[in-house]
């Protein structure tokens, strides 16, 4: 039986080794996306991947990673203010294989329906942050709001996992999650990174997922405790 290929665009980061890793876990024939400045953070996988060199948002280079791949695992940043996570998604969404699965990475602030309610802190979080990325020209969160959208409105087999505040740590299981931020089970606001790669990876085979972007919160956190 052959494997499943997967390609993962954004491998280099923190959350892309995280996700490698739960990846070869289970067996899958890995293709990670990179910038080539970022190639040398990858060398603790050897052979064991491919990886393919290039910006995340370049067509040309996304059409030859996802090529035969059965999903694509997508981490959305928002960097510079040249369109990246929107080009990224674009890129994704015209190549991938008809009928991958595809599962993209986003924070809290993106909102499938409009029916998240979400606090006073993490509102002015985003709209303090947004203008200060944009300011010093770093970064566009509502390039990823953008990004989301063109996501939620494909006919692909798409989910947006929304993360919370991420914290580093030993794994602690596969997050809860919830449709809507503002739900009690959410209330902690903490998720380890290393399960938030974890949520992302099972994803790919949870057809309950497909169209669904579930808001996330550690397992072991106090209000997922309390109301699981």
């Amino acid at each position: 039986m052959n494997k499943k290929r997967i390609c993962i665009v954004g491998a280099s980061g923190k959350l892309g080794r995280y996700m490698v890793r739960h990846a070869l876990d289970r067996d899958y024939d890995v293709v990670g996306v990179c910038r080539p400045g970022s190639v040398d953070k990858l060398a603790e996988f050897g052979d064991r991947i491919t990886v393919v060199p290039g910006a995340t948002n370049d067509a040309a280079v996304i059409a030859r990673a996802v090529a035969d791949c059965d999903g694509v695992l997508t981490v959305l940043v928002p960097w510079g203010l040249k369109n990246y996570s929107s080009g990224t998604a674009q890129a994704v969404l015209d190549h991938a294989e008809p009928g991958a699965r595809l599962v993209f990475s986003c924070g809290w602030h993106i909102s499938l329906d409009g029916k998240d309610v979400y606090s006073r802190s993490l509102k002015a979080q985003v709209t303090i942050g947004g203008k200060i990325g944009k300011w010093l020209r770093v970064a566009d969160i509502e390039d990823q709001v953008v990004a989301c959208r063109r996501i939620f409105n494909s006919d692909t087999r798409w989910t947006v996992v929304r993360g919370s505040d991420l914290e580093e740590g030993e794994s602690e299981g596969l997050p809860v999650w919830s449709h809507h931020v503002g739900d009690a089970v959410l209330a902690s606001n903490r998720t380890r990174r290393i399960d938030f790669a974890l949520f992302m990876v099972e994803a790919l085979t949870n057809d309950e997922l497909i169209h669904v972007a579930p808001a996330i919160v550690g397992c072991r956190t106090e209000s997922a405790l309390a109301n699981g």
